[in-house]
């Protein structure tokens, strides 16, 4: 089973992940990529890179014939899959089986199995391990679902016995939601792993969500790697991750870890591999799924442990037993990781795509971030909108948490918006502090979260931005820069709805003053160069990275980022108001249903069309009462954010 060259089958930061280990145990290794991501990270990173075909996933990451053409002509001879796309494909797996390539994963049976929510609960529960409540069978009509609902009772979930990520799952709590909740959740679910079959279970209230890191070789040997605690998440999709759970006991993770040996042992595991439970507050813990892969969330486990999870990964691939006994390993300090995600909070956490004008994340003590950013590189509307995931280790929990929260605060992403401000929020609530999470965590706590509104920029970043768009309002920048400003000049800026008026002028090298909304602010600007500004106002240093573009600069210190646009300048459209009846695309992405057609009746909140945008699909609703007048677009159509779908005429009141 021996292997020199490994062809990673992913993207992004995993697939940077995977090509660090890979080098390090001195493979050659190969990268994949669509058009969209010919310049990427990942790509830069192999030694070689081979194109897969177009930008979407079905042409590109989950096109199996072009993984393994790659392979064959890149000489590969194992795949690392990652996880996402095809990592739990059994097919995927079958396929390389039969190429002769190695896969670095579970044996085909397993992942076939465990990619089954209604088939793996149907084996744990024959193997004993505890699971919850609810209804497995075969029968996926709508009268069996809705007698199954009314004997488990409410509140229950509805689950995509396929899926994953919290695509295809709803938490319904009353009958009469029950029908639509089936009804998205197999759309959803058909569209994103190509099936519609449902389980249903019990809704456990406010449990934590602990998984155990398994690994087993080909001699016989599984162990476990301790536990995560991924309790809050944000419409079943995980944002923060620790090791080890809060509120865990030794003779707690004894049990689940015996439990998830045991279900590991039931398929005849091989590899790295996570079984999910829920803790209930009484303890208790029911089996939830097997993810036959690594874990976005696996950097924490190798910060408590020390141990490589890529690494191991490989070795047991190539055939090696395992590194460790059971009573080998052990767990040291706290580590926490937070998902930085391109989404903006302040619109229901739409996914984001735009340019990567600034990138820079920390390196302090005990803090990594795993990441497949780029500055000049895009966030695309094709792929999933996780964009880096923030780690910090410490020697008890409270450390970590001081270490992560420093280390999110001080990464800098411009161009395109991201969940900064609310990963900052949930870090230093009091609950989080003091590890009281569950997974309505964010529901309970963070409703009223200042990260759900827009940033309210203070008047010095209104003088600083101003400045700077003065200073960069020509090209090329020359050492003489700061005598193009004059002696006077007055700017209009806009910063979302509000506008300001800031007058400017120049007092002697490098002193300005500057007038903000009625309020003088003198500032001495030290250095404005390679996007990083620092300034000096009321004898206390300040520093600021931008980015300036041709409409707007891009501005952030220590608080929110902020963009903010000249009015001269200013050529984006403006959103038409609520209730106008048009219909604007919320982000990028493709029309995958159109629900009403011309000339039908519509009331306000009522779904017209479906748009999908990294993997999740997104009600395009009516504005308004009214008719349909008018469809811009066409079914499978690409679309850009703010462009038109469609026109509602408003009912008239007489």
């Amino acid at each position: 089973m021996g292997f020199r060259k490994i062809l990673v089958a992913n993207r992004g930061e995993i697939a940077c992940r995977v090509l660090r280990t890979a080098r390090a145990l001195g493979y050659r290794t190969v990268a994949v990529y669509s058009d969209a991501d010919r310049d990427a990270r990942h790509v830069a990173l192999a030694d070689e890179a081979l194109r897969l075909g177009p930008s979407e996933v079905q042409h590109s990451y989950l096109n199996i014939d072009a993984l393994l053409a790659a392979a064959q002509a890149s000489a590969a001879e194992a795949i690392h899959p990652g996880y996402g796309f095809l990592s739990e494909n059994a097919e995927f797996a079958r396929r390389c089986q039969q190429a002769g390539l190695v896969f670095i994963g579970p044996d085909v049976e397993a992942i076939e199995l465990m990619g089954s929510k209604r088939l793996s609960k149907l084996a744990m529960q024959a193997a004993g391990v505890p699971c919850i409540p609810g209804y497995e069978d075969g029968a996926q009509d709508d009268a069996s679902l809705i007698a199954a609902a009314q004997r488990i009772g409410y509140p229950l979930m509805v689950k995509a016995s396929a899926g994953g990520g919290g695509r295809g799952m709803r938490r319904i709590d009353e009958a009469e939601h029950l029908l639509e909740g089936l009804r998205t959740a197999r759309s959803e679910a058909q569209h994103a792993f190509g099936s519609d079959e449902l389980i249903l279970e019990k809704a456990i209230l406010r449990p934590r969500h602990v998984e155990i890191q398994i690994f087993a070789d080909r001699h016989g040997q599984v162990v476990h790697l301790g536990e995560r605690d991924c309790s809050i998440q944000r419409r079943h999709q995980k944002v923060v991750e620790e090791s080890p759970c809060p509120v865990m006991t030794e003779e707690l993770r004894q049990a689940m870890g015996a439990a998830a040996i045991l279900a590991a042992r039931s398929c005849h595991y091989v590899g790295a591999g996570t079984v999910e439970f829920l803790l209930d507050q009484d303890g208790h813990f029911y089996f939830l799924e097997m993810n036959t892969r690594l874990q976005v969330e696996h950097p924490v486990t190798e910060m408590v442990t020390g141990l490589d999870l890529v690494a191991w990964q490989i070795r047991v691939a190539a055939g090696h037993p395992l590194a460790l006994r059971q009573d080998q390993i052990k767990l040291s300090g706290h580590a926490i990781e937070v998902r930085f995600y391109a989404e903006d909070p302040t619109q229901g956490f739409l996914p984001q795509t735009g340019p990567i004008l600034h990138w820079q994340c920390p390196e302090d003590e005990g803090v990594r971030v795993d990441h497949g950013l780029l500055r000049g590189g895009e966030v695309s509307p094709f792929y999933d909108p996780m964009l880096a995931k923030i780690i910090a280790w410490g020697q008890d929990r409270e450390e970590a948490c001081r270490r992560l929260q420093r280390a999110v605060e001080d990464t800098r992403l411009l161009g395109v918006p991201h969940n900064q401000r609310f990963l900052v929020d949930i870090l230093q609530h009091p609950a989080f502090r003091d590890g009281a999470t569950h997974t309505a965590f964010i529901e309970e706590h963070l409703q009223q979260a200042e990260s759900l509104s827009p940033p309210r920029p203070t008047n010095l970043d209104v003088a600083v931005a101003a400045l700077l768009m003065s200073a960069l309002s020509s090209t090329p920048m020359t050492p003489a820069w700061r005598e193009r400003l004059g002696v006077s000049a007055l700017q209009r800026l806009s910063h979302g709805d509000a506008i300001h008026e800031v007058r400017l002028r120049s007092q002697r090298r490098s002193h300005y003053d500057l007038s903000v909304d009625a309020e003088n602010i003198a500032l001495e600007l030290l250095t404005a160069q390679d996007g990083h500004c620092e300034l000096i106002h009321a004898d206390r240093r300040h520093r600021y990275t931008y980015e300036r573009t041709a409409s707007a600069l891009h501005l952030q210190g220590v608080g929110a980022p902020l963009s903010f646009h000249s009015l001269s300048d200013e050529r984006q459209e403006r959103q038409e108001g609520h209730g106008s009846g048009q219909l604007h695309a919320p982000m990028d992405g493709a029309i995958r249903a159109i629900l009403l057609p011309v000339g039908s009746r519509v009331q306000r909140g009522q779904t017209v069309m479906l748009l999908e945008a990294m993997k999740m699909e997104h009600p395009i609703k009516a504005s308004c009462d009214g008719h349909v007048e008018r469809i811009e677009v066409e079914l499978q159509q690409q679309v850009k954010k703010r462009q038109l779908l469609a026109v509602i005429t408003p009912e008239t009141t007489s």
